[in-house]
């Protein structure tokens, strides 16, 4: 019985050796000796429970925080990604009734433009058809008329 507890001793003080090893290394980088010299890191120098309170904390918010945090960016790229889509389907619906807007213009265009023409060829074959005197060709055929019949007037 001796025996067993003289070796749990000695294990027990070569894990505190360990320990002491690995908190020396801690305490010495300049990061954790910065902290440890504020008002926070003295409190909790001196209060161990205190600090064991804050280092479990920290260790199990650690992954509920980084998760919500990864929530949030990936909520925030879907909805950048999903605006940009929505603005490009946007835009391509706008860019096709453009399209058909503008497509339906030139065929109201096309067509004003056919029934013009053919009211003003029908108008103007019906001007020629009964008042021929209103065009150039019914102006100089009666005055070339007029030439012909005043030469015949003379010769007479």
């Amino acid at each position: 019985m001796q025996h067993s507890s003289n070796n749990s001793v000695t294990e027990f003080q070569q894990l505190w050796g360990s320990w002491t090893t690995l908190l020396n290394r801690v305490y010495d980088d300049p990061k954790v000796s910065q902290l440890m010299n504020t008002r926070v890191g003295q409190y909790l120098s001196s209060h161990p429970v205190a600090a064991l309170t804050v280092l479990l904390f920290s260790a199990m918010a650690a992954l509920p925080v980084g998760l919500f945090l990864t929530f949030a960016l990936v909520t925030f790229i879907m909805s950048a990604v999903g605006f940009v889509f929505f603005e490009v389907f946007l835009l391509f619906v706008g860019g096709l009734t453009l399209l058909c807007v503008l497509s339906g213009i030139a065929l109201f265009s096309v067509v004003v433009s056919f029934i013009f023409n053919v009211f003003y060829i029908t108008v103007s074959n019906i001007l020629k058809s009964y008042y021929p005197h209103l065009t150039k060709r019914g102006k100089v055929q009666g005055r070339e008329s007029e030439c012909e019949s005043s030469k015949l007037e003379e010769t007479q």
